[in-house]
């Protein structure tokens, strides 16, 4: 038995139809009810969680496998194989600050709001830049426009929210997508059984 844990939402249902393009029975996960463990098959049961708690799910090898997005991965971290790019929830993290501004320019206070500070911390430490970071729950755009923050570090897809609040996108920082990742010692013990999901997945994805 292979346990896969799902980011809940708009990534599971992708992930849900990217397996039954696969050839996997989903038909327990298209009619889940409020059911958090599922079966696919006879020999895969699939876990739903949060994005965070799926990579904590994996690591401690509660979960076999997981899928979840790069966003996450790069936050969090973690001792795990991340074997594939599964092609969908395709967006970008992004620096944004309010439009017609200079983030680099002298004076600036260089603080940043961002959801991901982890990201946000590594981005700029590659770039030799001590910033202030602000750890946002909710809507990070609020941050620049009520003077808390001089720009953001944000999940940007389409741009839309950023226009609509006098920001812009001035820098990419990282293409995101879904990703498949593996526990360390499952991918030892239950190899056959793994290699066999990727192989198949992998012939939708194109990889």
């Amino acid at each position: 038995m292979l346990r896969i844990a799902l980011t809940k939402g708009r990534l599971e249902k992708e992930a849900v139809a990217l397996m039954a393009r696969a050839g996997y029975d989903t038909e327990a996960l298209a009619d889940k009810g409020r059911r958090l463990i599922l079966p696919v098959g006879d020999d895969i049961e699939v876990l739903l969680a949060k994005a965070p708690d799926v990579i904590t799910y994996v690591i401690h090898g509660v979960c076999d496998m997981g899928i979840v997005g790069k966003d996450t991965i790069m936050e969090y971290g973690g001792s795990f194989y991340e074997v594939l790019d599964l092609g969908f929830g395709k967006c970008r993290f992004a620096l944004a600050v309010p439009k017609g501004t200079d983030f680099y320019a002298d004076g600036i206070g260089h603080r940043l709001a961002s959801k991901y500070p982890n990201v946000t911390r590594d981005y700029f430490a590659r770039k030799g830049m001590d910033v202030g970071i602000i750890k946002i729950e909710g809507s990070v755009e609020l941050a620049p426009l009520v003077g808390l923050a001089d720009g953001i570090i944000d999940i940007v897809e389409t741009g839309t929210t950023l226009k609509e609040n006098g920001l812009e996108a001035i820098e990419d920082v990282a293409d995101l997508s879904a990703r498949l990742i593996v526990n360390t010692a499952a991918m030892k013990l239950k190899y056959p059984a793994i290699e066999a999901f990727i192989d198949r997945v992998s012939q939708e994805v194109g990889q």
